[in-house]
């Protein structure tokens, strides 16, 4: 009976913490090099007065080099402003573990795209991040508490939760551990 209860708890601890498998939108091997891309992953939703504000996460690989895509998508009635990547653009990590993680946007100015619909504005924006090598082993370790988005001309805050349910799909996301749980998916 004691063996039993023994190889049940074993069980139950290993099915726990087993990761799941790495799931890519994008995986393509060629004799021009590879290019990898995890499935988009819900970060931040905001709802307030008919505005909607969402942020999503995705990791791609090009040829070993890992990248975050960062998409932000707005939803109002009201005039939604740009707010652009540049050079000089940088999504900041804070970590549970107090320490923060920098990452560069690419060299390519991007102001998103503003599309009309059914009275609405929704402007998607999207930018590709580079990895520091000094943090990056930071992200497999901790989880994030915090972010920060600067842009061209602003500066945007968001605070990380452990748990979402979205309005939008009714899905469960864990925003506050996507780096533990995905990162190994484009080493």
């Amino acid at each position: 009976m004691k063996q039993l209860i023994t190889l049940t708890l074993f069980l139950l601890t290993l099915t726990a913490f087993a990761q799941k498998p790495c799931e890519y939108s994008v995986n393509v091997n060629d004799s021009i090099g590879s290019y990898k891309v995890t499935n988009e992953y819900l970060i931040s939703e905001k709802n307030f007065g008919g505005n909607s504000s969402y942020v999503f996460f995705s990791l791609a690989q090009t040829d070993g080099l890992p990248t975050l895509n960062l998409q932000l998508i707005q939803k109002s009635k009201d005039f939604i402003k740009a707010n652009c990547f540049d050079k000089n653009s940088r999504v900041f990590l804070q970590l549970q573990n107090g320490k923060v993680v920098t990452l560069m946007h690419i060299n390519q100015e991007n102001c998103g795209t503003l599309i009309r619909d059914s009275g609405f504005d929704n402007r998607v924006n999207t930018g590709i991040f580079m990895f520091v090598k000094d943090n990056y082993e930071e992200l497999k370790k901790s989880p994030i508490t915090m972010m920060r988005i600067k842009y061209l001309t602003d500066t945007e805050d968001y605070i990380v939760k452990s748990e979402i349910t979205s309005e939008m799909n009714g899905k469960i996301y864990n925003p506050d551990t996507y780096f533990i749980q995905n990162i190994r998916c484009v080493e």
